[in-house]
């Protein structure tokens, strides 16, 4: 089973620009710019407040999962 902390934070292309979802809200947090520069933000939001990253592709699925702190990260493998 996978546990997901209420919260985490989405990396994500919505109506033509990349936007970062925290779950749970109603909005995007930030919006607009590269898909590096919502990662970055996305990145540093997830690490603020403890949770998950995911980056998705345009598609939508999801290219990559971080967890903050890695202390948390049920896996054993390292990235």
């Amino acid at each position: 089973m996978i546990h997901v902390t209420k919260g985490d934070v989405h990396t994500v292309w919505d109506d033509g620009e990349w936007k970062n979802k925290v779950e749970g809200g109603e909005r995007a947090s930030n919006v607009g710019g590269t898909k590096s520069e919502r990662q970055e933000a996305g990145r540093d939001m997830a690490i603020d407040r403890g949770v998950e990253h995911f980056i998705h592709n345009q598609d939508g699925t999801i290219r990559q999962r971080n967890t903050y702190p890695r202390s948390r990260d049920p896996r054993e493998s390292r990235g």
